[in-house]
């Protein structure tokens, strides 16, 4: 993609969010990279600011910063409630950050297969 459509921004980093496995975590960058622009992570984040996963089914609370940061947080409402279904899904979590990040991180760019 060269010119930057936004639907065809905004569906591709849903399908992306939606291939992340149950217990798994990626990053805005991540999944900039995965749909074809690696620089527009912030724009990735933008998007999943718009949507709320327990209206939408898009299981947002899977997707933290580079660090494996909970750093969005507060798009849930309740500051608790992103740990929280992280935490039911068998993920590690202490002060905002997820333990063990090397292993819980999912790379759509190595995992993601398209049907």
């Amino acid at each position: 993609m060269t010119h930057l459509d936004k639907e065809d921004f905004r569906r591709g980093v849903y399908d992306v969010v939606r291939s992340i496995p149950y217990g798994r975590a990626t990053s805005y960058g991540a999944i900039a990279k995965a749909i074809g622009y690696p620089n527009m992570s912030r724009l990735v984040g933008r998007v999943m600011g718009e949507c709320n996963s327990t209206i939408s089914g898009i299981p947002a609370h899977r997707v933290v910063n580079s660090q494996g940061v909970l750093s969005a947080k507060e798009a849930f409402g309740n500051s608790n409630e992103m740990q929280k279904l992280l935490e039911e899904e068998g993920v590690n979590i202490i002060n905002d950050r997820i333990i063990n990040w090397k292993k819980v991180f999912w790379d759509p760019t190595e995992e993601l297969t398209i049907e």
